[in-house]
């Protein structure tokens, strides 16, 4: 039996290198180490007793002493899909070291095979099985899994996350989450299989709760509400936001906030006001692809029966910039879908895409029918180098439909064409227009003013001294914004920043598929019909 005051320490794993998501030059400009703050293991540490010790290493922003792994008793690790190999290069050294280790998160999860190597495994929502691994431990229990079903966890019954833990000056941004789960049902999409079809919502005193938290640390500038579908509750968010709108006034606007929610938010004029006045200033929408058969055959049916263009275009008129995710590799397209998805891009004048490769994630829709087809891994003359960094620069872990060069040189062709530098800096130039930004406020004592001031010296710098057409389109895009919406020029360098890291990362994406398309090329690669490919690689 183990007793006395419990020695924790918290490992939040390496993200695989080349990530869409990484944004290390913008991370730099802005002092920062790593995008976001580790919220899954903050929050573990909050169902912890109250007198054991905690410590929380984040290997993204720092180097793990071994001091720190000697004073452990008991080591947490864990993350997502990209985390993969750092979450099991933690568990290797652990057992090296002979430290007890206990895995989780949304990976171990969804692959809690790949993770047997850990004492300990805690599969599912923290939330209703943690007390259960506390008490297996103290009565002297040395390894286990502890598994809850998915989907079920009252979030309400959730403990404000330990903010505490976090060196704020490390990140770009905190995260804080007010509803799990997402109505709708997505083929490709992991999120319902993991947390279930009827999104759960935190009480609105909670979610004050965690924001008076970080308010009382002395945090301020973005939180990113993480929620994969902020709307997929409208009633309950439509119950919050005023209370929201309350909060952030009467603390005069410390905080603005980003989020996650489907394209039909666009629908509901009286939500995205509540939204802008509760100082959202941005969200991600998965349009995934322009094309409305695609999108029925993704049963993305959201998406169709309207215009991306409008509806874009009406969240920008709300004062939300739109970021957003494209996806190319699905079976039904018909042929190139390279010119459909720029026009769309164009059209709608989104600055930050994720165009990605799809991915068959585990225990989804979509990986349950290839597995049927007999269509699941990648074929033999495909490329088997890439590691799982993300969509970006993994996918298509598949039998394809439409010949897999094909793919790969639309994909090539989208990359290039919106991220050359006259492109997305007239993208940006056209949402600085648009963007009514009236209702929107940030108040930072003057220690962040001067370092936002330092961040802006130093994006002045870096844009003025670029090469490849970037100083001229970056001058182009200031004077714009200055002579047309003044109020959208935080916004505006905002997304520029961004393209410190998504011009340089889509060259390295665009290098890297031109040395898929010229292996396959080389093997003398010939497109399978479907019938025949999933015969082969059924044989296989």
């Amino acid at each position: 039996m183990h007793s006395g005051r419990n020695k924790v320490l918290m490992i939040y794993p390496r993200f695989n290198a080349g990530s869409f998501w990484n944004y290390k030059a913008t991370c730099e400009l802005a002092g920062a180490r790593h995008p976001a703050a580790p919220l899954g293991l903050i929050t573990v540490a909050a169902l912890l007793p109250a007198d054991w010790e905690i410590r929380l290493v984040d290997l993204n922003t720092e180097e793990l002493d071994e001091q720190e792994l000697a004073w452990a008793d008991l080591v947490m690790t864990g993350g997502m899909l990209p985390q993969q190999d750092g979450s099991l290069a933690v568990i290797e050294l652990c057992r090296s070291q002979g430290k007890p280790v206990v895995v989780g998160g949304p990976d171990a999860t969804s692959t809690p095979q790949l993770y047997a190597a850990a004492d300990f495994r805690v599969l599912g929502e923290a939330e209703e099985i943690m007390a259960d691994f506390v008490a297996a431990w103290l009565s002297g229990a040395r390894t286990g899994v502890f598994q809850s079903e998915m989907g079920k966890t009252d979030v309400a019954k959730s403990p404000t996350p330990r903010f505490d833990l976090l060196k704020f000056e490390h990140y770009l941004h905190v995260g804080v989450q007010f509803s799990r789960g997402c109505p709708f049902n997505c083929e490709f999409c992991d999120i319902i299989e993991l947390y279930g079809r009827v999104p759960r919502t935190k009480t609105n005193a909670q979610i004050l709760a965690e924001l008076d938290t970080l308010y009382a640390l002395g945090y301020r500038g973005h939180v990113d509400f993480v929620d994969d579908n902020l709307i997929g509750n409208k009633k309950a968010l439509k119950r919050f936001l005023p209370d929201l709108k309350r909060w952030i006034t009467e603390k005069n606007f410390p905080f603005e906030f980003s989020t996650e929610a489907s394209i039909n938010l666009a629908d509901d004029e009286g939500l995205m006001r509540s939204m802008s006045e509760a100082n959202f200033f941005t969200i991600f929408v998965g349009i995934e692809s322009p094309d409305t058969d695609t999108l029925i055959s993704m049963q993305k049916k959201q998406n169709t029966r309207r215009s991306l263009q409008e509806s874009v275009h009406k969240i920008y008129r709300a004062g939300l910039f739109v970021n957003a995710g494209f996806i190319l590799g699905f079976d039904s397209e018909k042929g190139s879908v390279a010119r459909g998805m720029i026009d769309c891009i164009e059209d709608t004048a989104i600055p930050v895409c994720m165009v990605g490769l799809l991915y068959a994630l585990p225990n989804t829709q979509l990986t349950k029918r290839l597995e049927r087809e007999g269509r699941l891994g990648i074929p033999e003359e495909a490329d088997h180098s890439q590691g799982q960094g993300d969509q970006c620069t993994a996918g298509l872990n598949f039998q394809t439909s439409r010949p897999r060069r094909a793919i790969l040189a639309d994909y090539k062709t989208v990359l290039e064409a919106v991220y050359k530098p006259s492109a997305f800096f007239g993208r940006v130039r056209r949402v600085g227009r648009a963007l009514d930004c009236t209702n929107r406020r940030l108040e930072l004592p003057k220690s962040m003013e001067l370092q936002e001031l330092k961040s802006s010296w130093r994006l002045f710098w870096r844009m003025t001294t670029a090469k490849g057409g970037v100083r001229g389109e970056f001058w182009k895009t200031l004077i714009d914004c200055l002579a047309h919406n003044r109020q959208a020029l935080p916004y505006v360098m905002m997304m520029v920043a961004l393209y410190l890291h998504l011009g340089p990362f889509s060259r390295q994406v665009i290098a890297q598929v031109q040395r898929q398309i010229d292996e396959l090329d080389g093997a003398g690669y010939r497109a399978l019909p479907v019938e025949e490919g999933t015969r082969e690689v059924a044989a296989a």
